[in-house]
């Protein structure tokens, strides 16, 4: 077994006691200033022993002194490796005169059992220490979830906020777009308008200097109508003077004829009525004859007088029918002659 024990001027957190066991064969090195301890274990040969570079002195052992089996290698090399001076490798290879053994019984055994005790103790350490490094880690995982899942949920909320923000800031652009699109659209339909009332003023203008033109050439054409037709109304009145005077003549005349048959129909009226009284008369007087005959005769007188009478009345009914009819004739061909005496005057 060796012991290797930390120097008392090296840090605690920086230096660690060391126990190993070598077996025949095995080399191995110390640091420098750390004191060192071999160990055999009971009925068990001492194998090997170990130098130091700390000391002046170096104890007779098989990889040093004077049957060492460095002196194999050269001493340069041998300095190199060891990291020490040349000096040093010639002091490590130089006979020792004195060399301490010390009697410890069971110390080996001991010390292995200590070694395997740390061992444990250091395995449970490290099981532990990986088991609270394993939650370590766990929580840390589930910290690094929690931050990631933290980030996540900060980061969409910051990209719906960007997005939200873009879209509030395209909205917005859209809308100036929107507002300049209307504005170039209303100047635009403007400047449109502008050119529309210009040219419906060219237009108006071009339609009045035409309707001017339109209406001095009616003027002139009314104005010689008007003359045609003052003309013509002038003849008209003329014609009209001239057919009223042929018309008053017409009417004259057919008044005097209209007197003119009056006179006659009354002559008329009167001569028939002048031939009835005569034909009653003349009745009459046969009608006496006749009754003096009949009472001449004497005798049917009777009957004689109502035929008589009968035949008076049937006379006189018919003197009546006919003066009648001539009157109807008469008021007829009245007017038929004021039917005709309109119509002359209407045309």
């Amino acid at each position: 077994m060796v012991r290797v024990v930390c120097p008392s001027t090296a840090e605690k957190s920086d230096c660690k006691d060391l126990k190993f066991r070598v077996e025949e064969g095995d080399i191995f090195a110390v640091p420098r200033f750390h004191p060192m301890a071999q160990m055999s274990f009971n009925n068990d040969s001492f194998v090997f022993m170990g130098f130091s570079t700390t000391t002046e002195k170096n104890y007779p052992q098989f990889l040093a002194g004077k049957n060492s089996v460095l002196h194999t290698l050269n001493k340069q090399i041998l300095a190199l490796s060891f990291n020490v001076t040349q000096t040093t490798i010639d002091q490590l290879l130089s006979p020792q005169r004195d060399s301490v053994i010390l009697e410890c019984t069971s110390c080996a055994e001991e010390e292995e059992r200590a070694m395997k005790e740390e061992i444990e103790r250091e395995k449970e350490k490290e099981k532990e220490k990986e088991e609270e490094e394993a939650k370590k880690r766990e929580e840390e995982e589930e910290e690094r979830q929690e931050e990631e899942a933290k980030k996540r949920e900060e980061e969409a909320k910051k990209r719906e906020e960007e997005e939200a923000a873009k879209r509030a800031e395209e909205e917005a652009k859209e809308r100036e777009e929107e507002k300049k699109r209307q504005e170039e659209e209303a100047k635009k339909r403007e400047e449109e308008e502008a050119a529309a009332r210009e040219r419906e003023e060219e237009k108006r203008e071009q339609e009045a200097a035409q309707r001017e033109k339109e209406e001095a050439v009616q003027r002139e054409q009314e104005e010689d109508m008007k003359q045609e037709e003052a003309r013509k109304r002038a003849e008209e009145e003329a014609a009209r003077e001239r057919e009223e005077e042929k018309r008053e003549q017409e009417e004259a005349r057919e008044r005097e004829e209209a007197a003119q048959r009056e006179q006659e129909q009354e002559q008329a009226e009167r001569e028939q009525e002048q031939e009835e009284a005569a034909q009653r008369e003349q009745a009459e007087e046969a009608r006496k004859r006749a009754e003096e005959k009949r009472r001449e005769e004497g005798g049917g007188g009777g009957k004689s007088e109502e035929e008589e009478a009968a035949a008076r009345k049937t006379e006189e009914e018919k003197s009546e029918q006919e003066a009648a009819q001539k009157r109807e004739e008469a008021a007829q061909r009245e007017q038929e002659e004021a039917y005709e005496t309109r119509r002359r005057k209407g045309t």
